[in-house]
Parts: structure tokens; sequence; C-alpha cells
């Protein structure tokens, strides 16, 4: 079908590609023509490196790229069957976009946003026609990163939800459903990655490399929490924590760090400055972790229990099934395994005891253990079946 994408940064580029790659014809829109001759010279690049290394032929290269048209004229979007907007994350924007596409397309046409933060019932609150909007949240790259957030809106069609499942899932990636809260599934179960990792770190337990070290070596994670947020950007990161830390109510179980601010406004921003938690200037040493057992291990587990802890009430509050949210956590952020399932191998009257412990040395709300943990502790149920 004819899709139409509005924003022509790396998400907007990374969608066309996916959606041209599959036989779809993409208009995309940029007001920037800067950033329209960028996207299209970064296709053609990623097109043609594939066809060097036999990925698709020549004439499969051409051939997605001529379905790919860049516009300068929304006008041009009338046709179109789905818009998808991939622009910046401001709320009233969005809305003023989306107001104005309702008067260009047809009635039938499914308008989503990208959006990885903002209400998609707020944003579909500008139109007309609100039950044929939806959320469907990329990973960037979206081309080579297969989880997709479908987000139906309180107000979306439960048809319109269906066929974005079904779009999704035809392009040969996952799609998983999500309910409209803060973060939706992937962004809100991971903050305790960086959270509770940076709470160690603050009170001195273990420095960054050596909790990097136990999140790998121990968690079999990619990327340890203090290199992810070098990779991501500090700047961006505090950011994500301190939307999702309002978007909450404030619930101290997302409380932003005072380090991860500092961070920030020092423009230790990580490899893209050069300085993060890591020095990554020319001639820098990295330091060596502490590779003592009894204080890694303590490591893992901590910041595992949080993690469990916060796809547990997720599962308790609805936001998603509990194979979505495994699904989610294992393709949207390449976890080892799903969460869910990694609580029942854990042994759920051992999650709930490690949070039992920390609440009884803070008596901090954050480490208030879900109500979900203690009921399959009660019942002597798992998440999943043996």
């Amino acid at each position: 079908m004819q899709i139409g994408i509005l924003g022509a940064g790396s998400m907007g580029t990374g969608i066309a590609q996916l959606a041209a790659f599959n036989g779809h014809k993409v208009l995309l829109y940029d007001t920037s023509d800067k950033a329209l001759v960028k996207s299209r010279d970064s296709l053609l690049k990623i097109l043609n490196r594939m066809a060097e290394k036999g990925k698709i032929s020549d004439a499969d290269s051409k051939s997605i790229f001529g379905r790919i048209q860049f516009i300068e004229d929304k006008q041009s979007f009338v046709d179109s069957e789905m818009v998808i907007e991939a622009i910046i994350e401001k709320l009233e924007v969005k809305k003023a976009v989306f107001k104005e596409m309702e008067t260009i397309v047809s009635d039938e046409c499914i308008l989503a946003t990208n959006t990885s933060s903002l209400s998609v019932s707020a944003i579909a609150s500008a139109c007309q026609k609100p039950e044929r909007v939806l959320g469907i949240h990329f990973f960037n790259p979206p081309f080579l990163m297969k989880l997709v957030e479908i987000i139906p809106a309180l107000q979306t069609d439960e048809k319109i939800a269906e066929k974005a499942v079904k779009w999704v899932s035809d392009m040969g990636h996952l799609p998983v459903v999500a309910k409209d809260t803060p973060g939706f599934i992937v962004n809100r179960i991971a903050r305790p990655f960086y959270g509770e990792s940076l709470r160690i770190l603050d009170e001195g337990i273990a420095d960054a490399v050596t909790i990097d070290w136990a999140m790998t070596d121990i968690g079999g994670f990619k990327m340890g929490p203090f290199t992810l947020m070098d990779f991501i950007g500090n700047d961006v990161n505090y950011t994500v924590t301190e939307t999702v830390f309002k978007a909450f109510f404030y619930d101290p179980r997302y409380k932003p760090s005072f380090t991860q601010q500092r961070m920030a406004m020092a423009g230790y921003l990580g490899r893209k400055s050069g300085r993060g938690y890591y020095d990554y200037r020319e001639g820098a040493e990295k330091p060596k972790p502490n590779d003592d057992p009894e204080l890694i291990n303590y490591i893992f587990e901590r910041v595992l229990v949080m993690l469990i802890n916060e796809a547990a009430d997720a599962l308790y509050y609805q936001v998603a099934t509990r194979d979505d949210i495994d699904t989610a956590m294992k393709y949207g952020v390449n976890y080892p395994k799903g969460l869910l399932k990694w609580a029942d191998e854990f042994g759920i009257p051992e999650v709930i005891e490690f949070l039992e412990d920390l609440y009884e040395l803070y008596r901090e709300d954050r480490y208030r253990c879900s109500p979900l943990l203690r009921q399959m502790a009660y019942e002597n149920n798992s998440f999943y079946e043996d």
C-alpha cells in the first residue's frame, strides 16, 4: 500500500527503508530540504552496501529505492492508506500535525505515531476521527530491530489495531501490543537497568566498570548499563528518565539520579562527547573491574530483581500480556531472556525476599514488591508452566 512518513530523520528513514523493502510505496516528507537530502543519501548508501554484500541484487536495490519518493508537500499524502509520524517528541507539535493530516488524507487512512514516550490518547484527541489513530513504535534502527510496539489509544478502533499488527507481522517484524501508559513496555520495564545501577554507584557500593562487568559477565547482557548510557547519550537517557518520572506522577521507583543529571549538565554525554562514565579520548585507559565474586553477584541480583519486579507490575496492571512483555525485552533491548521467564528460574520467593531486604534497609517505596509476585508466591504459581 502507499505509506506516508512524516520526518526524514533516522527513524523516519529507517521506517521508509523497511516499508519499501517489503513492497510498499513510500512518500517521505520533511520540512527540511537538508534532512531529505541526507535521508536520500543514507538510503542509497545502505542499499548499495546490501547489494555489494550480496544480500540483495542490484535490480532489487534500484527497485526498493524507486519505491521511495522524497516530497516537500504534505498534500502528496492524499492517497496514502497509512501515515506514520516520526518527528520531534513534543505533544503539541504532534497534535497539530495530526489535526492537519485529517484535512489531507481520506477517512479510511490510518494515522500512526512513532512516539516512544508521549500519550497516544492525547495525540488522538486532536483528531475528528480519533478511532483511526494509534501508536506504532519502532526501535532504532527499524530495519534491523524486529520489535514493534503497537499502542492503541483509548479511542482506537480494535480493527485498526489488528490491521497494524498484521502489517508489522507481514514485514517479518515482531508486534507486541501495549496499553497506552508511560514508556509502554520496553522504556518502562528497562528503567531499573539504569536506575538501580546508578543507585549502586551513588552509594559507593561499586564503580561503573564493576557494575557493567557484573551485568555482562554474570547476567549475560550484551552491554552494561553505563556502557549503554554512554552509547545512548547521557543527556538523552536523563531526559527519558525525567519524562517517565513525571509521567508516573513522581513515583519514587522512577526517580532520576543526581549523578545522571550532573553528567548531562557537565556535557559528559558519553561516546558522542568523548567522555561519559568512561573516557573515550585517545590514549585513555579503561579501568579494571573489581571481580570479587560476592560483590558482582550481589550487583547482578539486585538489578535483576528490580527488573523482574517492574515486569511483574506491568503484567499486574495489564500493560501487556506475559508473552508480549518477555518478547519485548528480548527483542527491544536484547535482554538474554524474558524477565518473567527469568523470574521463574531465579525463584519468585527469592525475588520477594531480596526486595523485602532492600525495603527493610531503605524504607523507600522504590523497593515495594509487586502484588502479583506476592500473590503468585502465596498460590505457589509460576509465570510459565513446567
